[in-house]
């Protein structure tokens, strides 16, 4: 699925999201987050191993919403309404994708692109990125999930940070937060991470799943968690031929080729 501000694609079991609406720094409009969580829809359907999402141009990932469009998109009880849906359904659908996703971030990552990037398993950004969330600076009350998920990444103490002061953070900052795993410079930016999610294509897609399930299980309180749907999915490894494609290509010292199965 490809829209004027939406742009997707499939290369080698990767697939590619791209927010493209430079002009305004990839800020987010209504259609943009609904075609957004349909994309990546799309790809939990189509046999996608890693899901890369990231911004175009070279100055922003996502500068936060499109304040041009809330005219248009907010302009009563239940246009927000529909809206703050289309936002949570969009982070939702990201955030619980079987497979594991990368934030490819150049340059600024600000207030609601920040929340797209802590939905992402792993984020990689480039030397002169900015991330802030600047709703102290607006007078916006901010959802406790939206908080929680900042937490579990940051801890408390620099999420109250990033809220009481707004103000933006630099990569390097950013980095020993925790907010962020790599930081490189930019003109290597595409490449490290085409070959960061090249290397996780090639491993095991059904070992991948397992791992990020049981995160997602041991984020949630101890009587919530599916423990079943975790020793599940392990033995589902054990079970598999790629346990044997495994096995097998260690043994002929050569590269395994893992098909999920």
């Amino acid at each position: 699925m490809t829209t004027d501000r939406i742009l997707s694609r499939c290369e080698e079991g990767v697939g590619y999201l791209t927010f493209n609406n430079p002009d305004r720094h990839n800020a987010m409009s209504l259609e943009m987050w609904r075609d957004g969580a349909a994309v990546i829809r799309d790809f939990c359907d189509g046999g996608v191993r890693v899901v890369v999402v990231t911004g175009a141009g070279e100055k922003a990932f996502v500068a936060g919403a499109d304040i041009s469009k809330f005219g248009e998109e907010r302009d009563t009880v239940d246009a927000v309404a529909d809206y703050g849906a289309a936002v949570a359904d969009f982070q939702n659908v990201l955030t619980q994708a079987p497979m594991p996703t990368i934030a490819r971030i150049g340059g600024y990552a600000i207030g609601g692109g920040l929340a797209i990037a802590l939905c992402c398993d792993i984020r990689v950004a480039s030397d002169d990125s900015r991330f802030a969330v600047p709703a102290a600076k607006l007078g916006l009350g901010y959802a406790a999930p939206g908080i929680e998920r900042l937490m579990q990444i940051v801890g408390p103490s620099f999420a109250m940070e990033i809220f009481y002061t707004a103000r933006q953070f630099d990569a390097d900052e950013a980095q020993t937060m925790g907010l962020i795993n790599r930081v490189v410079p930019r003109a290597e930016l595409t490449d490290f991470c085409d070959d960061y999610v090249s290397r996780i294509a090639g491993n095991a897609p059904l070992t991948i799943r397992a791992v990020k399930t049981a995160v997602q299980e041991n984020l949630k309180p101890p009587a919530d968690r599916d423990t079943a749907l975790c020793e599940a999915q392990v033995a589902a490894c054990f079970a598999s031929q790629d346990y044997i494609e495994g096995r097998t290509a260690f043994t002929e010292k050569r590269k395994p080729f893992f098909t999920g199965k």
